[in-house]
């Protein structure tokens, strides 16, 4: 990376963005991105990781962040992204993914080329985010307060397991003691960092391990364990961790669902190269790295959804997984006749970011937010739907593979897949 082409200084109008659910690594290359970029203002999406509220909450003054619902985006012309190289990873920022012109800077650590295509980019796999950011800190001689690089240690650490995951490399250690250099307070690192491990998680690993399976997957031992939740439980990474580790095995998942949410979430942890976790987790609609992911699924069995992972593992391109077991039904349609306006006011109330529009029980088109912007003026909004839905759909059958599913949503960028049996939709993924 040359220094001398680094993107110029931003504006008032640039904004720093992160992914949902963001982690100490993320926080930390949010406030790297401000240092690099002076006038910025980072944001934070709505779901952050626990620790992360509590970090904030007793530093605010040191950090005060907006939320992305407080910024007003037709003003904004600059976007650095940074920790995640995905659209759909990226909370309330789908307006800008269509504007023109808008600066797109990137900074990522992940494997696998994600689908933000940005003016200028770094990209490289590493350990965690903040290391890149921090060579080119040092790189610009810039000036670190105790906190700025406590909070930096604490990234790090986190998503290196204090340099002990296999994705950790040496850039990652020095990156650690120059940050110690300029007096980053192990003493929070560690306040922070200290896994909350309670009667939940206690309850939740014993249930699990009188449960608990090992498979032989090419080669490799692998434990798949499903749970049914009551209620919310932090920490869930923790669990699975002790569990691969009190099984010795070289993979582990916990797939947990929540009968109140109708979700499922799943965590996957991996000691071995053969298994990337990362690449596993990216396909199902999630992300992570090659030895820690995650993701959430909705309205799915967990028995669908081993046999999904089950399926990724081993390659087959002929998964007796089904889009008929992981597919969403009923689906929540709208008619070609319904105007904007309404059809906006349906989307916030249901929460979603797109919806098929069926006339006389034929799938004519699809409405997604990005359609929203060909809207020029205010009174465009009384126009029907018709006018303008995306009508060249991309569907799939119930009889498909997961397999399928994932290459058609990264071949045609979409984030949403209608099942059609005998010209009818019966589902969603």
């Amino acid at each position: 990376m040359d220094k001398d082409q680094m993107p110029e200084k931003i504006n008032p109008m640039q904004i720093i963005a992160t992914h949902k659910n963001t982690d100490f690594d993320a926080l930390a290359s949010l406030i790297a991105a401000s240092i690099l970029y002076p006038g910025s203002t980072p944001v934070l999406p709505k779901i952050v990781n626990p620790n992360i509220k509590a970090f904030l909450s007793i530093h605010k003054d040191m950090f005060e962040i907006p939320f992305v619902d407080e910024i007003d985006l037709e003003m904004v012309n600059q976007l650095v992204v940074v920790d995640i190289n995905r659209w759909d990873r990226l909370e309330g920022l789908a307006a800008l993914r269509r504007k023109e012109p808008l600066k797109v800077i990137l900074w990522d650590h992940h494997p696998g080329k994600g689908n933000i295509q940005a003016d200028w980019e770094c990209r490289e796999v590493i350990g965690a985010n903040i290391t890149l950011m921090l060579r080119q800190l040092k790189e610009q001689k810039k000036i670190l307060s105790p906190m700025q690089a406590t909070l930096f240690l604490i990234g790090l650490y986190e998503d290196t397991g204090s340099l002990m995951f296999r994705s950790s490399t040496a850039e990652d250690a020095y990156a650690a003691g120059y940050l110690l250099d300029h007096k980053a307070d192990l003493g929070i690192v560690r306040n922070f960092l200290r896994p909350a491990y309670g009667e939940k998680q206690k309850k939740i690993l014993f249930k699990m391990l009188q449960s608990a399976k090992r498979r032989k997957i090419k080669g490799c031992s692998i434990s798949f364990n499903r749970q049914n939740l009551t209620g919310h439980v932090n920490n869930l990474s923790v669990v699975v961790r002790m569990y691969m580790e009190i099984l010795n095995v070289d993979a582990a998942f916990g797939i947990f669902s929540t009968l109140e949410r109708k979700k499922c979430f799943v965590i996957g942890r991996s000691n071995i190269e053969e298994i990337n976790i990362g690449s596993i987790m990216h396909a199902m609609g999630g992300g992570g790295h090659p030895g820690a992911g995650a993701t959430v699924i909705d309205s799915v069995t967990t028995e669908a959804v081993e046999e999904w992972l089950c399926e990724f593992i081993a390659g087959n391109q002929q998964s007796s997984v089904q889009v008929s077991d992981l597919m969403s039904f009923p689906v929540f349609t709208i008619s070609p006749a319904v105007s904007m306006r309404e059809a906006a006011s349906l989307l916030r109330e249901k929460g979603c970011t797109g919806v098929p529009v069926v006339d006389n029980d034929k799938l004519v088109g699809i409405l997604s937010r990005r359609d929203f912007k060909k809207i020029g003026k205010t009174s465009q909004l009384k126009a029907p739907v018709k006018a303008f839905m995306s009508t060249r759909v991309v569907t799939i059958s119930p009889g498909s593979s997961p397999m399928k599913v994932a290459r058609m949503m990264v071949e045609h960028d979409i984030g949403r897949l209608p099942v059609i049996e005998d010209g009818k939709i019966i589902g969603i993924i």
